[in-house]
């Protein structure tokens, strides 16, 4: 696929992105994450979610390997949901640019977390995305402490503008915020579930085929 078939298929179906299967091998697949403005992720935790299902259903298996970039995501189908098992999760110190500060992760790509009133994700995602910081970009989020000890975000990411949800967002807020344990992340489009153990991050979430 081009960027720019990736682009048109983004546009045609109103998408948040495009994922391409380049290889299928018995419970392993391997694809491509194109974002909308026709540049590749590293990672998505939503887009390897979807392919694990996609996947699991087409081979009638319960645990499927999709990998993507330099990643291979482990999978296992429960009830409806779906855990991923993401890979490491690397948190930085606070760093503060134009007045704004915020925590840099790593989850195979990039993330920068800002605490404070998820509403501001309009003013900081387009601020600190292409900050030259971020020499390639960054994923943005702000979040927020709830009082049942869930978080709430929302999320501007790299290439794509904001989303209602991300996977590897909700890995990036837990990280910041909690640290290890489990953490709900709380989307506009809706919650995800979040383990950090021993640096490795696992998100839990649904997939559902629409016709």
């Amino acid at each position: 696929m081009t960027p720019e078939r990736a682009r048109e298929l983004s546009s045609a179906y109103e998408t948040d992105g495009v994922l391409e299967v380049l290889d299928v091998l018995g419970a392993e697949a391997e694809i491509v994450v194109w974002n909308p403005d026709g540049s590749q992720a590293e990672l998505s935790g939503n887009g390897t979610r979807i392919a694990a299902q996609w996947l699991a259903e087409r081979e009638g298996v319960a645990e499927v390997r999709i990998r993507v970039a330099k990643r291979v995501t482990k999978a296992r189908m429960l009830n409806g949901l779906v855990e991923q098992e993401l890979g490491p999760v690397e948190v930085g110190a606070p760093e503060v640019v134009e007045g704004v500060e915020f925590v840099p992760v790593s989850v195979g790509n990039p993330h920068a977390v800002v605490q404070g009133d998820p509403g501001e994700i309009g003013r900081l995602g387009p601020l600190l995305e292409r900050h030259p910081r971020f020499p390639g970009g960054t994923n943005v989020q702000v979040a927020r402490m709830e009082d049942n000890g869930r978080v709430s975000a929302r999320v501007w990411e790299r290439g794509v503008g904001e989303t209602e949800s991300s996977g590897t967002s909700a890995v990036a807020v837990a990280a910041a915020t909690q640290g290890e344990g489990e953490t709900e992340v709380a989307f506009p489009g809706g919650t995800l579930l979040v383990r950090i153990a021993d640096g490795l991050a696992f998100l839990t979430g649904p997939a559902e085929r629409l016709d």
